[in-house]
């Protein structure tokens, strides 16, 4: 969701920001760690020996759950979103379900039917356990779906699961090596808005 529907970075690295001056870190560490991973692994990593995980993934769970300055939804997210049917797409996000609600609202991004967030799994990014509980919501075979990721977890995950992964923005590693790319959602919207998947037309 983050990165891929919507942009919420000043909102991202002020919060970690917080996060990492509370506890002498160094932020440019937190936020590439942060970056596509559940709330409680960074806190779990970062988090001095002896302090409180549990009251630390409150405090940044509170903030992400407030605030909401500077979100907005990412180029052709909105109209791509809008020209697919509710039953054959889904979220899969480390966010928790009302973070990933009031994002998405914020963004002004529908709200999907089936939205698999942190709090519905036991394990979160980069295990596949996420999309394979979409797929098996949305009622397709793992091999049937496409997800769309912009961040190393994710796209770990996607591909553990089975799916077809599309890479969104600049994300670059050994794991994307020869997967479809896009620059945004407009390179899927067809000209009359409507959401189009042709992969020789309109995906490089």
């Amino acid at each position: 969701m983050d990165g891929t529907l919507l942009d919420s970075t000043p909102l991202v690295e002020k919060i970690w920001g917080q996060f990492a001056y509370r506890h002498s870190c160094d932020v440019d560490a937190v936020l590439a760690f942060a970056h596509g991973r559940p709330t409680r692994a960074t806190v779990t990593h970062f988090l001095p020996s002896g302090l409180d995980v549990d009251a630390e993934v409150e405090a940044v769970a509170a903030a992400e759950a407030t605030e909401t300055e500077g979100i907005r939804a990412l180029p052709g997210a909105r109209e791509y979103l809008n020209g697919l049917a509710a039953d054959r797409w889904a979220v899969v996000t480390s966010a928790t379900r009302t973070v990933a609600t009031v994002r998405m609202t914020t963004a002004g991004l529908p709200i999907p039917e089936v939205l698999i967030a942190s709090d519905d799994v036991v394990h979160g990014k980069p295990s596949p356990e996420g999309y394979l509980r979409a797929a098996q919501a949305l009622r397709r075979p793992p091999a049937e779906c496409v997800v769309f990721e912009d961040a190393g977890p994710g796209v770990t995950a996607g591909l553990r699961s089975g799916a077809r992964v599309i890479v969104v923005g600049a994300y670059r590693s050994d794991a994307t090596e020869g997967l479809t790319r896009i620059g945004d959602f407009f390179d899927l919207v067809g000209v009359s808005g409507i959401a189009a998947f042709s992969p020789e037309a309109r995906i490089r």
